[in-house]
């Protein structure tokens, strides 16, 4: 797995980058004498040849694994898991949180080929490149990502909140996922129909972000919209995976767009991982923030 518990918590594997660009870059070298036995390889380990299509299509969505709450059912959240990762080792970790009456779901992302991976396939929300300024957002990944998710939160009780939280690439689609809620659709345009009361993000980045003030500015509605939702994100400052300042540029960027009431909250000395006292004060957040009963 990419990211990997560590001490109960979320933690980056760096041996999974290595096994994927050595491979990699192994078939390339031996592609100039063998093209086919490359190609045999690829639709062995992918299930089809990648030609560096961005599509999200013909992708189907892991297994779902479900945290029912203890206490009364206040609230619902679907966690969302990084690159690499499943739902199972959320499930897992989410559990444990002192937070009795939330209800956790936590989906697996399909397998796909990632550009970042050299085109080579594990579990992803949608592809995604080298994280930097240039980066180009796959939308019909994240939309394909963000209706998943909906429709997960589609069947929950009308008295219950609801909200998206995740870690790495799963802080992104969880911010994504906010975005098409304040404008009220997703990026093909299709209505987005979810009322979401609280969105977290640990350890990620916000797509879109270039264009999305000038969407909620042309929008009374929209501006609405993202004035009511809470957000938190969190971010370590020695993280070498999802770099500090795309963090912080996301914290600014939503509260340029509208959105009034985003917590930012930087760990110092922290990598790509959640530590205790991160997650308790996500506990102490979402508790006071969905007004929940008995979290203690």
């Amino acid at each position: 797995e990419l990211f990997s518990s560590k001490h109960g918590f979320w933690s980056v594997s760096t041996s999974f980058f290595t096994l994927y660009y050595v491979i990699f870059n192994a078939l390339l070298l031996y592609a100039s004498h063998n093209s086919v036995f490359v190609i045999t390889i690829l639709q062995y380990v992918s299930g089809k040849i990648f030609v560096g299509s961005r599509s999200a299509r013909g992708y189907e969505f892991g297994r779902t694994y479900v945290v029912r709450p203890k206490g009364k059912h206040q609230a619902t959240i679907v966690w969302l898991h990084g690159l690499g990762d499943n739902g199972s080792s959320s499930s897992q970790l989410l559990e444990s949180l002192p937070l009795p009456n939330i209800k956790w779901i936590c989906p697996t992302a399909p397998s796909r080929p990632v550009s970042l991976l050299g085109g080579f396939p594990c579990t992803a929300w949608f592809d995604v490149g080298e994280i930097s300024e240039d980066l180009q957002d796959d939308i019909e990944g994240l939309d394909a990502s963000a209706a998943h998710i909906a429709n997960l939160l589609s069947t929950e009780p009308t008295d219950v909140k609801v909200g998206i939280g995740g870690f790495s690439m799963g802080a992104a689609i969880a911010l994504y996922s906010t975005t098409c809620y304040a404008l009220g659709r997703y990026g093909t345009g299709h209505p987005y129909t979810i009322n979401l009361r609280a969105t977290v993000g640990l350890s990620g980045w916000l797509p879109g972000w270039r264009s999305l003030r000038s969407k909620i500015e042309s929008s009374n509605e929209a501006a609405r919209r993202a004035a009511s939702v809470p957000v938190i994100l969190a971010h370590g400052t020695s993280d070498d995976v999802v770099p500090y300042r795309f963090g912080e540029k996301s914290a600014h960027s939503l509260a340029m767009s509208g959105f009034r009431q985003v917590v930012f909250k930087p760990y110092e000395g922290l990598g790509h991982y959640t530590v205790p006292k991160e997650m308790d004060e996500v506990v102490q957040w979402l508790a006071s923030r969905l007004g929940l009963e008995g979290w203690r």
